[in-house]
This record gives C-alpha cells, sequence and structure tokens, in this order.
C-alpha cells in the first residue's frame, strides 16, 4: 500500500491542514509520497520533510512566526503603493521567501527531504499544469504559492510561474500517477459548502472562481482509478466573514481553525477505522 497526503490550497484557510496532520500522524498514519499545492505546497514540504507528528510544533511555528503575519500584513497604503509600482502585485515575496528559508532550509532540495513531495504550479508562458519534484525547494514552494495579484509570478529558468491553484486545487491525480493506492486530501472547507446562485458581483466573482478551482476537483474524484481509496478530511467548518474579500488577512483564525480540524478529523478517523490499530498505516 502506498499512501499519499494531497494537501490542497486556501490561503489562511490552510491552517486547517495542520489540525488534519496531526489527527494522522498521530493515529499512526504516515505518507510515502505528498503532493500539494499553494499553501498546501507550504505545509506539504514541512510534513514531508518530518512525516511524524514532531513536525507539527514546526508547522504552528511558521503559521505564528512574524514571517507568516508579514506575508500579507502590510497596510493598504503599502499595498496600494507597491500596486501603483509594480502593476502587478500588492504584496512583497520577501517575507514568505524569509519563512521558507528559516523553516526548510535555504538550499534544501526535494532530493533531501524524508519523502516524496510533489508541488504543484501553474506556468504563464505554456499555460499549462507544472509539478516540481526535484532541485531547489523554496523556489518550487514560491511558485506554487504565488497568488496572482497579491504576489509577483516566481521566475524559475526562463519560465515565470503562479499559484497552483488556478490549474489544480487540489492535485488528487498527481499523487495517483505516482501509484498511490490510499489517498488522504486535506482541503480547505471550500468543497463543503455548497454553491448557489449569486446576488451579488462580488458573489458572482467567488462562485466562478470556485467553479473553476473544484472541476478539476470533480472530475479527479469521479475517474479514480479501481483500488484507489479515497479519504476527504473535513475541514471542521468555516468561520464568519471567510468570503469576504479580506479573510486572507485573518492570521487571528489560525488556531481556532487547526483546532476544530483536528477534532473533526479524530472523529472522521476513529468512524472508519482508519489508524495504525486498523492496518492503515
Amino acid at each position: 500500500m502506498t499512501v499519499a497526503f494531497v494537501l490542497g490550497g486556501g490561503g489562511v484557510r490552510g491552517a486547517v491542514e495542520i489540525g488534519m496532520l496531526r489527527a494522522l500522524l498521530e493515529s499512526g498514519i504516515h505518507p510515502d509520497v505528498v503532493v500539494g499545492t499553494s499553501i498546501g505546497a507550504i505545509n506539504g514540504a514541512l510534513v514531508a520533510s518530518d512525516p511524524t507528528p514532531a513536525v507539527i510544533p514546526r508547522l504552528l511555528d511558521a503559521w505564528t512566526s512574524p514571517e507568516a503575519n508579514a506575508v500579507y500584513g502590510d497596510s493598504l497604503f503599502a499595498q496600494f503603493t507597491r500596486l501603483v509600482k509594480t502593476k502587478t502585485h500588492l504584496n512583497s515575496p520577501a517575507p514568505l521567501r524569509h519563512l521558507l528559508e528559516r523553516s526548510l532550509g535555504a538550499d534544501t532540495t526535494f532530493e533531501d527531504l524524508a519523502v516524496r513531495l510533489r508541488v504543484v504550479a501553474a506556468s504563464i508562458e505554456r499555460a499549462a499544469e507544472h509539478v516540481f519534484e526535484s532541485g531547489p525547494l523554496v523556489e518550487a514552494i514560491l511558485a506554487s504559492a504565488s497568488v496572482p495579484g497579491l504576489l509577483p509570478p516566481t521566475r524559475i529558468g526562463d519560465e515565470h510561474f503562479i499559484d497552483g491553484g488556478i490549474v489544480n486545487s487540489i492535485p488528487i491525480e498527481q499523487a495517483v500517477e505516482v501509484g498511490a493506492t490510499t489517498v488522504y486530501v486535506l482541503q480547505v472547507g471550500r468543497i463543503e459548502t455548497p454553491l448557489v446562485a449569486p446576488q451579488s458581483a462580488v458573489d458572482t466573482a467567488r462562485v466562478a472562481f470556485e467553479i473553476a478551482r473544484r472541476h478539476r476537483y470533480a472530475r479527479d474524484v469521479a475517474t479514480l482509478p479501481e483500488g484507489v481509496a479515497l479519504h476527504v478530511l473535513p475541514s471542521g467548518g468555516g468561520l464568519d466573514g471567510d468570503d469576504s474579500l479580506m479573510s486572507y488577512r485573518r492570521m487571528d483564525t489560525v488556531r481556532r481553525r487547526i483546532d476544530a480540524a483536528y477534532d473533526a478529523s479524530c472523529a472522521f478517523l476513529a468512524e472508519r477505522g482508519l489508524g495504525a490499530e486498523s492496518g492503515d498505516s
């Protein structure tokens, strides 16, 4: 059996993945391969470096660090000034780079990790999905997490990359492609929320983006090969204000999201008999 952890994108809501990871690792479920997109690439890289419960304090430290608060924490005036100057983005990528280098090591490569890691990004020049799985780690994660409009594209070689969520927000296919037979999906909760017809301009944009985000996931689930077990962990529910345009700045919600996802995921695993005692590890 080959176990994969697939960590989806979702900005600050990606904190739920820490709770899910804690529940999985404490239950004796460890990955043979990790696949991540955007914030899932950041969380995924850390768990791929240490796929044991000992990684949870490292994840918490990363999420509550000054660098994490600085990623999107500039004042609105500073963001507007940067947008006027660059014409492409609101925030500097420097705090995220510092966070990754401190948490993972500036010179770490994919080959240095304890388990295999695949990171999804979107290539601008090829208008295509790109999977990083070898070479320098930090640059690949920056590429996967370069949210359009918020951060600049990441240049690697002659190509520019943006957030992997644009092409594959929950990359199940990338786990199946390398032979995963048991897939645990760590998602941020959006797929748990039914979509309804929009009632405003903001709703229209949000619903359109959600359809674009979810259709790939729906296809991957519908075409899952026979013999592959899929377990979609619960997020523990959303919080008031999650649909706000400014929700991506709400770092004060991190611990509540982690705790809710941990409790919900522990119950999910127990109800299904998943874990060391059942032999699913």
